[in-house]
């Protein structure tokens, strides 16, 4: 599962404890019917900024990075707590893209997820903001390198794709893949599933989000990588009250985005 900014936080930039607390509920009793969960979340920067009482999201590098070290400490508290109650221990990793390009961190990395899932804890990730300024950047050529993820979105979906999930649920403040921009359309339309991304499937998405920093675009991505790996992707809206029950009791919720054919059948 990956939660986005607008569902951890609330429109005042407090941290949303009701629904966040539903979404550990959720995930919780999916942990004790022997699934294994992992969740990727966004919020840190969004709650650095409202702990240290900025009147913004800065602009300014070292400050994110500020933003980010008190804020994912606050976050990783509230999934901590959450799932404490609830008898399930979480465990925080921070990521960089050389967790990934790397070829001895990545083993480590999957390892570490593995005896983790094998001990019945719940892996909390996010990109490791504080240390890896390229996360930050808008541009990618100043630094003459491809990048593997520059958002969660992706983040979640290279994960779910290595760890060989069945499932992504990317919980964002939309219901789901629009026909248009509802923002914009009146006329747009949800569409409930995509059996196939194609050009004119990726047209539909636009948009960005006020505080994060993926738009319906990057969720589109982590979808198509996600089927590629020949899963299920699901984009819902993670402020909807049960969610995440809904959705794996089989609820038509958010659009639903089919595996994707293997080669050569």
């Amino acid at each position: 599962m990956k939660a986005g900014t607008n569902v951890v936080m609330r429109d005042d930039g407090g941290v949303a404890l009701g629904r966040l607390y539903g979404l550990i509920e959720s995930a919780a009793s999916l942990r004790k019917e022997g699934r294994d969960v992992l969740i990727v979340s966004s919020g840190a920067i969004g709650l650095g900024v409202q702990r240290l009482r900025l009147a913004a999201k800065p602009a300014d590098l070292a400050l994110k990075q500020a933003c980010a070290a008190v804020g994912q400490s606050r976050l990783m508290s509230v999934y901590e707590e959450g799932f404490g109650t609830l008898g399930i221990p979480t465990a925080q990793l921070l990521l960089t893209e050389d967790d990934f390009a790397d070829p001895l961190r990545f083993r480590n990395l999957s390892a570490t997820l593995g005896r983790l899932f094998s001990l019945g804890v719940v892996p909390i990730l996010n990109e490791n903001d504080v240390v890896s300024t390229t996360e930050l950047e808008t541009s990618d050529a100043a630094h003459g390198r491809r990048r593997i993820f520059g958002d969660n979105d992706r983040l979640s979906a290279l994960v779910m794709r290595h760890v060989k999930a069945d499932v992504l649920v990317i919980l964002s403040d939309v219901d789901g893949l629009y026909t248009g921009n509802p923002a914009r359309d009146n006329r747009a339309r949800l569409i409930p599933s995509v059996s196939r991304i194609t050009s004119a499937v990726a047209r539909c998405a636009e948009g960005q989000g006020a505080r994060g920093r993926g738009g319906m675009a990057t969720k589109l991505e982590a979808a198509r990588l996600a089927t590629e790996a020949g899963g299920f992707a699901v984009v819902a809206n993670g402020k909807t009250p049960h969610v995440l029950d809904r959705i794996f009791a089989g609820e038509e919720i958010g659009t639903l985005f089919l595996p994707a054919p293997r080669r050569g059948r």
